[in-house]
């Protein structure tokens, strides 16, 4: 059974009762991600994250008090959102309250705590970037397939210099504005009685004042129709094959036929391009189809590493045959049973944890679907064999690809 409720800043509550367990899970979900960012000052949103567990004057360490209430806590950033999820004993859950209460409009930006965390986001920035084989492989193609929309560069942020020189008063104006009760969700499950979250909430967030958050309007990306193709050396085992096609975003028609697709061509070893160009032909040593499944208009998504001794050219010519079989012919209706029957099972392993579940219907509330959320299985059993062919034969145009070489160096 799912509750919800509103308070009067804002702040959209949630909550799933779980009376078998000991645990209470506490997600604070926030409308702001590093699509929310300026082109010249990006990774804010990810920098901001790090500083969030810098703690306040009030609680000046954030981890220490949950660690010694049994508690765990951990958040994450995207282009879309930035996600803070806690756990605790069922005795202790009215602390999570507090302390996200606390920072939400009480983070100091004391210059020595953003110097740390400045270095800190520098040092993953040059570990998953720039040092990383195949580690600036989203920033290349993200940067090929976006023109306009800010999904152009990736959460870390486009450039090193824009974490190491960014002023405090602009990481502090980026958190007046977003971190606001009424650009938050708050998803509550475990053993704890809406009656009671519902007490914690007013408690606890009730005086905090709304801002009057408005949805930035971003630039629409416009349609792509030209092919545009890229090759790059770098110093690294093999040869890599990349490919980006433009589609909808997570509440357009087309996003269950394309995850569909993504899972015909990928998901599991009888996956079509795991089956046929790795396992068969050996044209490839790795393959892989996904999608972003975001906010605004994204991108479906075919990562590849080419087999020793096998031409890229060769490899995406036996790529797109793939591809263009499913804009001329219907899956047959067992292997897309099986899809249909593979997503269910893992929908329902992605929903049985309070911490994963609590995200999930975060997620869904904050961008107004939660319905559909809680449906998704039929949404996914509703997609026809007719409706993948048609999605097909305009997602994998070539006028909407781009197309990435990551060659291997051989002077390296």
């Amino acid at each position: 059974m799912l509750n919800k409720a509103t308070l009067s800043n804002g702040l959209r509550i949630l909550h799933i009762p779980a009376d078998d367990s000991q645990m209470v899970y506490v997600n604070l979900l926030y409308g702001v991600g590093a699509r929310n960012e300026e082109y010249e000052h990006t990774g804010l949103a990810h920098l901001l994250e790090h500083l969030m567990f810098e703690g306040t004057k009030a609680v000046p360490s954030f981890d220490e008090p949950l660690e010694s209430a049994g508690g765990e806590n951990n958040a994450y950033t995207n282009n879309d959102v930035t996600n803070y999820y806690i756990s605790l004993p069922k005795q202790n859950a009215e602390l999570a309250f507090w302390m996200e209460s606390d920072r939400m409009c009480n983070i100091t930006f004391e210059k020595s705590k953003v110097d740390v965390q400045r270095q800190v986001v520098m040092e993953e920035f040059k570990q998953t970037t720039l040092n990383k084989p195949y580690g600036d492989v989203s920033m290349i193609l993200r940067a090929m397939a976006f023109k306009k929309h800010p999904y152009r560069w990736s959460t870390i942020g486009r450039k090193l210099s824009h974490i190491s020189d960014v002023p405090v008063s602009v990481i502090r104006r980026f958190y007046k504005k977003y971190y606001a009760p009424d650009n938050a969700v708050l998803a509550v499950v475990g053993n704890v009685s809406f009656e009671q979250v519902m007490e914690w909430s007013n408690k606890w967030f009730g005086n905090i004042p709304a801002k009057g958050v408005k949805k930035d309007v971003l630039p629409v990306e416009p349609r792509q129709t030209r092919q545009r193709r890229k090759v790059v050396h770098r110093n690294v085992p093999e040869n890599a094959l990349y490919m980006g096609f433009h589609m909808g975003s997570r509440l357009d028609a087309d996003y269950y036929p394309c995850d569909v697709i993504s899972d015909v061509l990928s998901n599991g070893y009888s996956g079509r391009l795991l089956l046929r160009l790795v396992r068969e032909q050996k044209l490839f040593s790795k393959i892989d189809a996904f999608i972003s499944g975001s906010e605004d208009a994204g991108m479906f998504w075919i990562y590849s590493r080419v087999a020793p001794d096998v031409r890229i050219e060769d490899a995406e010519v036996a790529l797109w045959r793939e591809l263009d079989a499913l804009k001329q012919e219907l899956v047959p209706e067992e292997e897309l049973e099986k899809v249909k029957n593979r997503f269910e099972s893992e929908y329902t392993f992605r929903n049985i944890g309070g911490e994963h579940l609590s995200n999930n219907i975060a997620l869904a509330e904050l961008r107004g679907d939660l319905d559909s959320h809680l449906r998704e299985p039929e949404r996914y059993r509703a997609v026809t064999a007719n409706d993948v062919r048609s999605v097909a034969r305009e997602l994998f145009r070539r006028g909407n690809s781009s197309v990435l070489y990551y060659l291997k160096d051989e002077k390296c």
